[in-house]
């Protein structure tokens, strides 16, 4: 018998959890629900698949048009498909995407707030399981990867990269460990310049290889065509 004779419809849905640096921390932003279930609690950005766009596109697009954001960084997550997991709404698959910020907007779009992962409300769905997988999953390939350079500005120095870090991992790294490791990194180049206006010896800044991926995977792909606003906000 098929799937749904026993849950009714299936529907496949995107959410994307996308992160920012601000004060030493990891951010992600978060969209208010206006419809049941769990209407006026907190959850992430997401919609259904739009036919004929790919998922990629799909995670782009519905980022853009509930949040306003275009990240530096998208890779697929995982997906989750538990029947139960969308609260009486049907059976909603949703494939799951993890996005960077290099920056942290000034302004906030309607509906949308910025949350410490560390001081996250109380979301609706699977949002928090997702979330905190996100989370696991970045701090893991932080250490493998070159993933913390999504986050940062064109030219930075050598201890606001360290600082990422720091901020994606939770905790202090030594800083001159640090710095012997990534000052011979294939990935930076010293761009000749220094920041100025420090009240010590101003430091060098840096930029990374752009012919070099973040990562092993994860290349970000660019919405194919305007996002539809009349969607569910989430998923």
């Amino acid at each position: 018998m098929a799937a749904q004779d026993f849950y009714g419809s299936v529907s496949l849905a995107v959410s994307t959890v996308i992160f920012a640096l601000k004060e030493r921390a990891l951010w992600v932003p978060l969209v208010r629900r206006e419809r049941e279930p769990y209407k006026g609690s907190w959850a992430l950005p997401g919609g259904p698949l739009s036919p004929g766009r790919n998922l990629p596109d799909s995670a782009l697009s519905t980022l853009e048009s509930t949040t306003g954001l275009t990240p530096s960084y998208l890779e697929q997550l995982y997906a989750w498909g538990n029947p139960e997991r969308s609260g009486g709404d049907g059976h909603v698959i949703s494939v799951v995407y993890w996005a960077a910020l290099s920056s942290m907007p000034d302004q906030e779009a309607e509906g949308v707030a910025w949350f410490s992962v560390d001081g996250l409300p109380s979301l609706a769905f699977d949002h928090a399981e997702i979330l905190d997988y996100a989370v696991t999953r970045l701090r893991r390939k932080v250490a493998y990867s070159r993933i913390a350079h999504s986050f940062m500005p064109d030219t930075f120095t050598l201890t606001e990269l360290r600082e990422a870090h720091e901020a994606i991992l939770g905790h202090a790294l030594d800083p001159a460990n640090f710095a012997r490791q990534f000052r011979s990194s294939p990935a930076l180049i010293d761009t000749g310049r220094h920041r100025e206006g420090t009240p010590f010896r101003p430091p060098r800044l840096y930029r990374y290889d752009r012919s070099l991926t973040y990562a092993d995977d994860g290349a970000l792909a660019r919405a194919s065509s305007a996002p539809d606003d009349t969607q569910d906000p989430t998923c």
